[in-house]
């Protein structure tokens, strides 16, 4: 009988896949594009407002300067885009920055990437669900009293999705990735058009003043407020690295796929920007961080939410109410949210790779049914649910945190880049060889110095302003990456069976059989110890209660049960201390001994009935367990209820999909 539980499963993942079909599971370009890089293709619809944002802190004065800005990113992102084209030829395991700092930096160098990234993956899911229900709200504004609900509900259908494999999550987010695509392409073209021949779009806030929260700015000031809109800005940037650590998911030949779908979403990130940051110049579109401080802004701006700068410019473009302008919308909102995605496939294969290199929990290298890695993809959302839930869903307050990890990612693997290059020169003799090599060094040298710097300028523009809580997150992630690394490599060696180790049988085996009562569960416990032919048979119970124990000692008589049975004292009416006490005078009498306790246990088909019995073995198996020299065994007995449970139905455990472990080879059938 299938139970609730597994119903909902198989509707939400979907039946599991065998091992062998991982090979179907790839991808191919068009899929591999909306799955890897959805989130620098989103970050469009808010890189823009992110800049605006900033040099309207010094009122209107400042806005010109949004383009300089802008094209300072959008050199820094076709700088990452071919600085990680090396990566993914050099690296195609799918390691990314983390492969390659390890390799070329060193481990601790290595741990603090991982670290890096792993933030940014959360802090990826949090700001682009929050960012997509924005645009929502933008669209319906009544939605703003349900933000953290809707947020959260989105999260979940992400996971939901997830877990279903990602060939079947690439279908899915590749019609709105691309939708997104072509509404914003429509827009600019459109929007440029109308400009080209004397017709502007304005904004609907383009007569609104600016209230400065900074006036009288010095030159340093004004460099300063530069600065921060540019690392502000610097969010278009937030996944780029995302293809370098999926290159295992892509149809072969991997590296050259990858590579070509990078360079597709640079040029496609890299042209929507350009146009969304022209459009919003020419608009005159306004935004503010507090609504209170646009002068002519109706309503409350204690309650009622700004449009976005991307849903301005859409109905400045096509009209507040036209059909045009709410597919942008519903686009704008679904790639944002679908931009979390990127995280999705990124944070799991990272996990995946930590684990393996046993800076991890073993289960996060582990596959699930639909052959995704499912314990990554679950710790992403609750973790990425726990931040939208603490920051009230405010894409505002939320991507104050962004994009150090980014930086510190990118600037460590361009420096860990050069010193392979190094290496590979040393190794070339070949001239054209050589040639290739000195100018993928170059590429790479450029962008560590030219990321470093913006990684300097992040930490000092945002540090106040939220970043510090990355700053402290990442190294508590180093040290606890540490710390699970070398507790694994301490049971390694202490499981190490040296070359010198002689195997030695115990010289007696003394097996004890648990009894409360003498029944058919526990005689059967009785006949299998004796079965294992022990030097010494005994059986005990403790005498909670004088009137049980004097039973159960009739009964044995009455039987004429052929072994011992031993009655331990129990003045404080518990099982588990006078058994471990009577399994401790038996090892200190023969400590080279080895004691079987055998436990009969009561098999049911109901999970409540679990609650009635056998809780007494539970606990004195949890204890035993800890003593040296003492084996438990437990005897089952099935009661007439187990007879209700369905055993055809199949049930895989935690990686045995993974080891190909199925139905028809369980049990060595």
């Amino acid at each position: 009988m299938v139970s609730p539980v597994d119903v909902v499963k198989r509707l939400v993942v979907g039946r599991p896949f065998r091992s062998d079909r991982l090979g179907e599971t790839l991808l191919p370009k068009r899929l591999a594009l909306p799955i890897f890089a959805s989130d620098p293709l989103s970050s469009v619809a808010y890189a823009t407002q992110e800049i605006l944002l900033i040099l309207t802190l010094g009122g209107l004065a400042y806005i010109h300067l949004a383009p300089w800005v802008a094209g300072a990113v959008v050199v820094l992102l076709a700088v990452v885009v071919l600085s990680y084209r090396q990566v993914v030829q050099a690296y195609p395991s799918g390691g990314g920055s983390y492969e390659v700092v390890a390799k070329n930096l060193g481990p601790l160098p290595g741990l603090v990437v991982a670290a890096a990234l792993l933030v940014d993956y959360v802090m990826t899911v949090a700001v682009s669900v929050a960012a997509g229900v924005d645009n929502i709200i933008s669209a319906v504004p009544d939605l703003n009293a349900h933000r953290v609900a809707i947020n959260i509900g989105f999260i979940a259908l992400l996971t939901a999705m997830n877990l279903r494999g990602v060939r079947e999550s690439g279908r899915a987010f590749a019609v709105p990735t691309y939708a997104f695509v072509a509404g914003v392409t429509l827009m600019v073209v459109v929007g440029l058009g109308k400009a080209l021949f004397g017709d502007a779009p304005v904004a609907e806030s383009a007569h609104y003043e600016i209230h400065a929260e900074q006036v009288g700015l010095s030159g340093a000031a004004v460099a300063f407020l530069v600065l921060r809109a540019f690392s502000s800005g610097c969010t278009a940037l937030t996944g780029a690295e995302a293809i370098s650590n999926g290159v295992p998911a892509f149809r072969k030949p991997k590296a050259l796929n990858a590579a070509r779908t990078m360079s597709a979403m640079g040029i496609i990130a890299i042209a929507m920007f350009t146009g969304v940051t022209a459009l919003a110049m020419i608009s005159h579109t306004r935004v503010a961080e507090n609504a209170c401080d646009l002068i002519g802004f109706p309503g409350d701006c204690h309650t009622d939410p700004q449009r976005t700068v991307i849903a301005q410019i859409a109905a400045a473009v096509f009209g507040g109410n036209s059909i045009a302008f709410y597919y942008l919308m519903v686009m704008t909102a679904l790639i944002l949210i679908l931009a979390a995605n990127t995280a999705y496939n990124g944070f799991p294969l990272l996990n995946s790779i930590l684990a393996q290199d046993r800076y991890m929990p073993r289960q996060l290298h582990t596959r699930g049914d639909r052959l995704a890695f499912s314990n990554g993809i679950i710790l992403l959302a609750v973790v990425a649910g726990t931040l939208i839930y603490a920051f009230d869903g405010s894409a505002t307050r939320l991507i104050q945190l962004y994009i150090v990890g980014v930086f510190t990612s990118f600037t460590l693997c361009q420096a860990g880049m050069v010193r392979h290059w190094n290496r590979e020169l040393a190794d070339a003799t070949n001239p054209a060889d050589r040639i290739r090599i000195h100018r993928a060094r170059a590429i790479n040298a450029f962008g560590a110095s030219f990321t470093g710097v913006v990684l300097v300028v992040v930490m000092i523009t945002k540090f106040t302003h939220g970043a510090y809580l990355v700053v402290i997150a990442i190294p508590v992630l180093v040290v606890l990456m540490y710390l699970i690394h070398r507790h694994y490599t301490a049971i390694r060696a202490e499981l190490h069976i040296d070359d010198d180790n002689e195997e030695t049988l115990p010289p007696r085996v003394h097996a004890v059989v648990l009894v409360s009562g003498w029944t058919k569960a526990s005689r059967r416990a009785v006949q299998f110890a004796r079965a294992t032919r022990p030097d010494t048979l005994t059986a005990i119970t403790a005498n909670v209660d004088d009137t049980e124990t004097r039973l159960l000692s009739q009964d044995w008589e009455r039987h004429s049960v052929s072994i011992p049975l031993i009655v331990v004292e129990s003045p404080y009416r518990e099982i588990t201390r006078p058994v471990l006490d009577y399994t401790k005078r038996l090892r200190k009498a023969g400590p080279r001994d080895v004691i079987s306790v055998f436990i009969p246990e009561y098999v049911v088909g109901r999970w409540w009935e679990n609650l009635l019995h056998n809780q007494s073995s539970l606990r004195l198996k949890a204890r035993l367990l800890f003593e040296p020299g003492v084996m438990v065994t437990s005897v089952p007995w099935q009661l007439q209820s187990s007879n209700r449970r369905d055993l055809s139905r199949e049930e895989h455990w935690p990686g045995e999909i993974r080891r190909g472990i199925t139905g028809s080879n369980k049990g060595g059938k």
